[in-house]
């Protein structure tokens, strides 16, 4: 069984369960193959432990954490979609300041560097930027979409 195939099946007994994916692979297929099946996260194995350790912490808090590269080629399919107007209409000026910097491949520490906030500042805009382009989706529990079921629906 491949992790993406465990990923699927934990997902199915557990839905709740926070799964990051921690791989060597970073081609576009796999990380969305990943992330529909469920996981919350995508990061390179070449992390250093402080950072999956963060990445951890990150996702227990409703993050979505992934690799700066791996953000970007997510933030970069979404531009591919051409979102509806509503959905674009929906984004706060901060908002779009904060998806552009992760389609640039800035990390939270970065973006919040740039912009004058925290990182967990940085996170909240995040999270309500995934909340957003999944407002058709009704509210999982405790009220987030995952980067996952946003991408469930491309």
């Amino acid at each position: 069984m491949s992790g993406i195939d465990c990923v699927a099946k934990l997902k199915r007994m557990l839905p709740s369960l926070q799964i990051i994916m921690v791989t060597i692979f970073e081609d576009s297929e796999r990380i969305f193959r990943a992330l529909k099946a469920g996981a919350s996260g995508y990061l390179v194995k070449s992390r250093p432990p402080e950072q999956l350790l963060e990445a951890i912490r990150d996702v227990h808090s409703g993050g979505s954490p992934m690799s700066s590269h791996i953000a970007r080629k997510v933030v970069q399919h979404f531009h591919l979609l051409d979102p509806s107007p509503k959905e674009a209409e929906n984004l706060s000026p901060r908002e779009e300041q904060v998806l552009d910097l992760l389609a640039c491949g800035f990390i939270y520490k970065e973006i919040g560097d740039k912009l004058n906030i925290s990182v967990e500042t940085v996170r909240t805009y995040v999270k309500n930027i995934c909340n957003k382009m999944a407002c058709k989706e009704p509210a999982r529990s405790g009220g987030e979409a995952s980067v996952g079921s946003i991408l469930s629906r491309v």
